[in-house]
């Protein structure tokens, strides 16, 4: 097992981005965009399947589809909503992403070990900052994510293109953070059955108002295109980084 991406961390200051290598040859990968140290928002993007070091920020044609691509989005976003705000965003690949067309992206093996290692890099993270801190999950981020949160010290959770949660409704998930999903119109995942068989698929749609958490605008976004520059998703996104849930639109 891997050792966790945040055991040789460092701050940079006034570098601005800041790179987090974990120590072993894989694809795990984190980079801190702004500066944790001073930061009064702090968010935690969590990617899904298929993202490697090669893809974490950059090799695709979407640039905002990358974590490292969507960490600047979600940057420049929050400073246009509130120029006085001191954002820092962390493109988080601190588990081994798996491929898309797998039979460990229809499981929860994987997600497991994901979250121990999220769970510590929170807790390192809360070591340099006591700023309100928001995860931010993507597809199979999403599971990964809903495995972290019980007790999880964050202010929100927003999951969006999630295959499902693992879990029948919020209140199993046993968090004391504010709960967010959301789905693009044009994302092929509202075609994936909400279905759990044995240890294959992750239950319930999150994006659906019975499931129990606050549901945000995606507009026509497909599964790659939440973090696209002037899109109701990256605005939404923003918002829910900076607090003003009252301000967040409906789908």
């Amino acid at each position: 097992m891997a050792r966790s991406a945040f055991a040789a961390i460092s701050l940079t200051g006034a570098l601005g981005v800041l790179t987090l290598l974990s120590p072993t040859p894989d694809d795990r990968m984190v980079k801190v965009f702004g500066d944790l140290a001073t930061a009064d928002r702090v968010a935690v993007i969590v990617p899904g399947a298929d993202v490697t070091r090669a893809t974490f920020d950059g090799g695709r044609r979407k640039a905002y589809s990358t974590p490292g691509g969507a960490a600047r989005a979600l940057v420049a976003q929050v400073r246009a909503l509130d120029p006085a705000a001191r954002p820092a965003v962390i493109a988080w690949l601190g588990y081994d992403s798996p491929r898309a067309v797998s039979l460990a992206a229809a499981t929860d093996a994987v997600a497991e070990d994901g979250a121990g290692e999220l769970r510590r890099a929170v807790a390192r993270v809360r070591s340099i900052t006591s700023a309100p801190m928001t995860l931010l999950c993507h597809s199979y981020g999403s599971v990964v994510c809903a495995k972290a949160l019980p007790g999880l010290p964050v202010a929100d959770v927003a999951v969006f293109g999630s295959p499902g949660l693992g879990v029948g409704r919020a209140r199993d998930l046993g968090a004391r953070a504010r709960l967010w999903a959301g789905r693009g119109g044009n994302d092929w995942m509202r075609f994936v059955p909400p279905v759990r068989i044995g240890h294959l698929g992750f239950g319930a749609d999150p994006a659906r108002p019975s499931f129990g958490v606050r549901l945000f605008a995606a507009g026509a976004a497909g599964h790659s295109d939440y973090f696209r520059p002037g899109g109701v998703s990256l605005r939404n996104l923003a918002l829910i980084t900076l607090g003003r849930a009252s301000e967040v639109s409906a789908p």
